[in-house]
């Protein structure tokens, strides 16, 4: 009888015979030492990917997959054939993991593939004889295999709902529009956002600052908008966004395409009227650029400069921008690539009696571990992308938006993290255009500055702190593939660096993250990525303890599980920690007893779980 072997049986059929047949049945030349050892070797190396793939519960395909050209009737070609076999199989395998066997992977396999068909005797002895290609039909099988269920990613709905109109702040014109940069997707009736316009209608002088990323491939417009930035004072007036294309490592061509987006978005200004944002003299360029998006790719730039002329125009019919909350949230849509939602945000706060106003936008699910400093403290020497838009009505001075900034990136956007990879774009920016100032008030505004006012500037630094740490979080808790989000909050460090940089180093474990997705108490993990942490004062590990605390929105003080308490073992309740840990929420607190030096510094970090969706949204990214 004719049929498919078993997956257990196929590997241990088909090694015995890849291994022996060669050497034993052929009777017109001998085989060296060196030749047979080649040949078994490969034969193994192809054996741990049918092993793998068992592990996966592919076993009727992958078997004979894996091994096709193993049976080769000449060992002086084995190696070359079985590395093409193992080769083709290994991207079977990746792509098979993804669900995404294209005919890409089809063509490769059928290039090296060789299907078996298996005659079994009464003997139980097995013969294997060439036959037909059919790579991809799927054979019963008794093997049972346990099977590990991936867990769903929560559902992020309720982190996108309406703001009122209130909340948004005074004097901007905005839109998201498609600038044909994003396809649109099978079944998708309109096509994507793919670039949004922020235009400042300000009568006062608007202020500009920016955080920008220390990656040593700072993408085209990070580097032209620093250059803005420096050339004005701290002076712009628009900004433009694209999403699905990066513009990085893209050479000379990247960063003149990047200056066309700036003189579009002047003259976008220059066409609604808007006067220079010094107020006084004239500024050359006055708008900032941010792209996002699959990197080593150039922008179609003419659609884009296209496009940003259409809002030229206001009598137009595609004419967009406008201060509407449909504006603001299409322009937050621009920003998107494999963000599951919008991520916007406004509120109100005051200062000396008046009410300002405060929205942002960012986005950001992978490629996240910010290091972002101002335009003005890049070193000579540095070593997808998070992108953050916080636009205010509140009048402030260049240098005191760009000092408040600085704070709230170091402790907002530099205390994230999803997979610990630092992008080249990443960027945020803020706008304070001063049109929320009161109209009993003079034309010319008293702008909020560190030196003539250092409480009116620092409720300003607190507030947009504040607001900050909401959007970044936002990034986390859209994390690709992620299930938790855990803030990691380490206690009475020596200094604010010691204890952001072991906050830092747990974020981003790996062996911790997976833990996380495990929902296993592993602390071990925790306490070796503390003590890997390079710091200024040497940690006391006697004087270290860790617990897990619940998320309990019904109890402002949950009760922590202790599982090491000044450097000894607590004894963990299990039970207890499976409760905790299976929450989507809970904090991880590494209390440091001083450091050694009486220290009452703290800092925090929020990070999320690596999933086996984030492996197949990254696997896939540029497809």
């Amino acid at each position: 009888m004719t049929r498919i072997l078993e997956p257990c049986t196929s590997v241990l059929a088909l090694y015995t015979y890849a291994t022996r047949y060669p050497f034993e049945h052929r009777q017109d030349r001998s085989y060296s030492a060196g030749e047979k050892g080649n040949h078994l070797a490969e034969v193994e190396l192809s054996v741990i990917l049918v092993i793998h793939a068992l592990y996966l519960k592919e076993g009727g395909v992958w078997a004979r997959i894996a091994l096709c050209t193993l049976v080769s009737e000449n060992p002086a070609l084995a190696v070359e054939s079985v590395t093409m076999a193992t080769s083709s199989a290994r991207a079977f395998i990746h792509a098979r993991y993804l669900e995404d066997v294209s005919d890409g992977v089809d063509d490769r396999l059928n290039y090296v593939a060789v299907s078996f068909v298996v005659d079994n005797d009464d003997s139980g002895m097995a013969s294997i004889s060439k036959g037909p290609i059919r790579l991809f039909q799927r054979f019963s099988s008794t093997t049972t295999t346990t099977t590990f269920t991936a867990k769903a990613t929560p559902s992020k709905d309720h982190l996108h709902s309406p703001i009122p109109k209130e909340f948004f702040p005074k004097g901007y014109l905005l839109t998201g529009i498609h600038a044909g940069i994003k396809k649109a997707r099978p079944g998708q009736s309109n096509p994507p956002v793919d670039l949004a316009l922020v235009l400042s209608t300000s009568p006062h002088p608007t202020a500009a600052a920016a955080c920008f990323t220390l990656n040593a491939f700072r993408a085209a417009p990070v580097l032209v908008s620093r250059d803005v930035l420096d050339n004005s004072n701290g002076r712009a007036r628009a900004v433009v966004v694209n999403s699905g294309c990066a513009n990085a490592v893209t050479g000379k061509k990247g960063i003149e395409d990047a200056w066309s987006m700036v003189r579009a978005g002047d003259a976008l200004l220059r066409a609604h009227g808007l006067p220079s944002s010094d107020g006084e003299q004239p500024i050359t360029n006055e708008t900032l650029v941010m792209s996002t998006g699959v990197i080593g790719v150039n922008l179609p730039i003419a659609a884009i400069v296209s496009a940003i002329h259409t809002q030229s125009d206001p009598s137009s019919p595609t004419y967009a921008l406008a201060s509407t909350p449909t504006a603001w949230d299409a322009t937050a849509r621009a920003f998107m690539t494999t963000d599951t939602f919008p991520k916007l945000r406004a509120r109100t706060f005051q200062i000396n009696g008046s009410t300002y106003r405060m929205a942002g936008m960012d986005k950001g699910a992978g490629m996240i571990h910010p290091r972002m400093v101002g335009s003005d403290s890049l070193p000579t020497s540095l070593h997808a992308t998070l992108l953050g838009l916080i636009l205010t009505d509140a009048p402030v001075s260049p240098r005191s938006l760009q000092s408040a900034l600085s704070h709230a990136v170091d402790r907002s956007f530099n205390s994230i993290s999803v997979d610990g990879d630092m992008s080249t774009n990443d960027t945020i920016i803020a706008l304070a255009n001063g049109a929320g100032v009161p109209n009993e008030r003079s034309r010319r505004v008293e702008e909020i500055d560190e030196g003539t006012d250092p409480d009116a500037y620092r409720i300003f630094r607190d507030e947009l702190t504040t607001f900050a740490i909401d959007l970044a979080k936002l990034v986390v808790r859209d994390g690709e593939g992620a299930t938790k989000f855990v803030e990691v909050s380490v206690e009475n460090a020596a200094s604010y660096p010691d204890a952001h940089c072991i906050a830092s180093t747990i974020s981003t474990s790996a062996l911790v993250k997976t833990a996380l997705y495990g929902e296993d108490a592993n602390w071990g993990r925790i306490l070796s990525s503390t003590g890997s942490a390079t710091l200024r004062t040497p940690l006391d590990p006697s004087s270290v303890s860790v617990s897990f605390v619940p998320s309990s929105p019904t109890d402002s003080a949950p009760t922590p599980l202790s599982v090491l308490i000044n450097g000894e073992p607590a004894g963990v309740d299990e039970a207890r920690a499976s409760e905790i840990l299976g929450q989507d929420e809970f904090r991880i607190v590494v209390d440091l007893g001083g450091q050694g030096v009486g220290g009452k510094e703290g800092a925090k970090y929020w990070t999320c779980d690596f999933s086996y969706e984030y492996v197949r949204i990254n696997g896939d990214y540029r497809s």
